[in-house]
């Protein structure tokens, strides 16, 4: 699958959560000029269902105290727009994980550059997220293949390699994975039927 490019902002959705309508003008002018299709949500209620491919957090509306306060965090970048520097303030902003931020008073210029800030952000962030899945599944099936040398080991009086070479010579003739073998074999307690044909 193809790398979406974080500079293609038109045709995406920005969901704003503002206040102030002079940055909602600000906001709303420079999105329509960049191709976004924008809506808009009131910061006091609760995140909205409706699917967005960005949204513009006024950090400074939001009231962080309140129940739904917890509930902006999520799989959709957010833009922090940013004019209160308390502590507090800033902590629950970082516990979102912000993918970029804008800092008030806002003007015309830097929007474009947060967007491709966030959107490129959001995409390192899924592809970490599956290599270490990815990661995870390896060692996870290490352990069964590791499990499975030693019952060949002890079930066949053989060395470490010569288990190893055992079960990949079988996985390669019942054309399956190393993997699924060796779980085959913790599963029936010793080698399969080598006539049997594994899919």
């Amino acid at each position: 699958m193809t790398r979406p490019s974080p500079f293609s902002i038109r045709g995406r959705r920005a969901l704003m959560v503002m206040r102030d309508e002079r940055e909602i003008s600000i906001v709303r002018r420079q999105l329509g000029r960049l191709g976004m299709t924008i809506s808009e949500h009131d910061p006091a209620e609760p995140p909205p269902i409706r699917p967005s491919d960005v949204i513009l957090l006024d950090a400074d509306s939001i009231p962080i105290k309140s129940d739904h306060a917890t509930l902006w965090k999520g799989s959709v970048p957010i833009i922090a727009v940013i004019g209160t520097e308390t502590p507090s303030r800033l902590k629950w902003l970082l516990d979102l994980r912000p993918a970029s931020f804008l800092v008030k008073p806002l003007r015309s210029a830097g929007l474009y550059t947060a967007l491709v800030i966030a959107f490129d952000s959001a995409q390192r962030r899924v592809e970490q997220a599956a290599h270490i899945e990815k990661l995870e599944d390896r060692i996870r099936s290490r352990r069964v293949v590791f499990a499975a040398i030693l019952q060949v080991m002890r079930g066949h009086d053989m060395s470490e390699t010569e288990a190893f070479a055992l079960i990949r010579q079988t996985a390669m003739r019942h054309r399956t994975t190393i993997e699924v073998l060796s779980a085959q074999i913790l599963a029936a307690g010793g080698m399969p039927n080598r006539n049997t044909r594994t899919a």
